[in-house]
């Protein structure tokens, strides 16, 4: 086995049981390791650090898979890393109202790179790193073998792949491949989601709990639900009686699907508007035509992947939210959020306050949103708290 040596006072975030290793903090590699192949990594002075995957092509050059001296990364190891991320979930999702969730959560369930989806009967993975993509026929076996679903589709296309150095891939790996539309549940409301074609695995599963803590600020009036994709804002306000939704997205077909979700929840389609469109430009729009609404959803996709993308997202997300605040009624409600990981809490806090000043608004934050219990965020990985949301109420 091929052992990385780290640079001196280098370790630090290792013995904090940081999963990742950048390739600057490398003093020398003795041996020579395959694309995902375990290594063992030494300090400086040849200390144990713990045992990891090896990626040549990306600056995450090893992904740990332990720091415990003692482990042997086999089939056994990760049978019990997948079953303790199963038995995590059961104790948020005892019930039936609910039947798609995020089972594996990759860094986060100590399986870097790894995503695993569950939808009804169905299993959606994606592999985004040279260590799962190294033991993908195992981890596959082991999800046939623990959860016994009718199909595991893979949605591996995704750009990150590339540096990871792997080629993008979609696909059925085991059983049945899934429905043109599959109907799930979640919180008792109904959904068509397109497991093949759909945005991410196939829906927004990390906003469940967030639709539902959305839903409690309806009370009657106007809804603007803008990157709306399958509209899920909208059926959860429909149902708490919202009495007209505006939908927008760059998609005709997500509008479609949209409105297919509509009928699915036995919900007026004449409460309803659509809007495809840019929603820069939709929203600018609104404001020229003097439109204004009770209550505002912005959940647009990520702007900014990386750190290094973050100026030039952060003028984006505070184009959109600037425009929103201009478009709420007094009292009005504005749920918005971002999942880029180049943005953190602190800076989005920052742009919506600015974007509140510049549209000359007074709003206040009644309350901080993230990610569902299903996408669990380790102490030791605090990259994992992607998704930062705020309710701000005009006052």
């Amino acid at each position: 086995m091929a052992i990385i040596f780290v640079k001196q006072k280098r370790e630090r975030s290792i013995q904090h049981k940081h999963p990742w290793l950048f390739s600057g903090a490398i003093e020398r590699v003795e041996g020579n390791p395959q694309l995902g192949e375990t290594v063992e990594v030494r300090s400086f002075n040849g200390a144990f650090l713990g045992w990891g995957a090896y990626s040549p092509n990306s600056q995450i050059r090893v992904r740990f898979w332990s720091f415990n001296s003692t482990d042997i990364i086999n089939r056994n190891f990760l049978k019990n890393r997948i079953e303790t991320a199963v038995s995590l979930r059961s104790l948020h999702l005892a019930d039936d109202s609910t039947n798609m969730y995020r089972l594996i959560h990759a860094e986060s369930d100590d399986l870097p790179g790894l995503i695993v989806d569950s939808y009804a009967d169905f299993l959606v993975i994606q592999i985004l790193s040279a260590g799962i993509e190294y033991w993908r026929d195992t981890i596959i076996d082991l999800l046939h073998e623990i959860l016994h679903p009718k199909g595991i589709y893979e949605r591996s296309d995704v750009s990150v792949r590339q540096l990871e150095g792997l080629e993008q891939r979609v696909g059925s790996l085991f059983g049945l491949q899934p429905p043109d539309r599959l109907s799930v549940s979640e919180n008792h409301h109904l959904f068509w989601v397109d497991l093949i074609n759909g945005q991410k695995t196939g829906f927004y599963i990390d906003q469940r709990d967030n639709r539902q803590k959305f839903s409690s600020f309806i009370n009657g009036g106007s809804v603007l639900n803008c990157f709306a994709y399958s509209a899920a804002f909208s059926v959860y306000a429909l149902n708490a009686g919202a009495e007209s939704v505006l939908s927008i997205d760059s998609s005709v077909e997500a509008l479609n699907l949209a409105k297919e979700n509509i009928l699915l929840n036995q919900l007026p389609l004449d409460k309803c508007e659509w809007l495809s469109e840019d929603v820069f430009t939709a929203l600018r729009g609104l404001r020229d035509r003097a439109r204004s609404f009770d209550t505002i959803i912005l959940d647009p996709p990520k702007f900014a992947p990386t750190s290094a993308l973050a100026q030039k997202a952060a003028r984006a997300y505070k184009d959109i939210n600037l425009l929103a605040f201009k478009l709420l009624k007094p009292g009005g409600v504005l749920f918005t959020f971002s999942c880029s990981g180049g943005i953190d809490a602190k800076l989005f806090q920052k742009i919506v306050s600015d974007a509140a000043l510049d549209a000359g608004v007074n709003a206040k934050i009644i309350s901080f949103l993230t990610q569902g219990p299903d996408h669990p965020v380790s102490l030791n990985f605090p990259e994992g708290a992607y998704l930062k949301g705020l309710v701000c109420k005009i006052t």
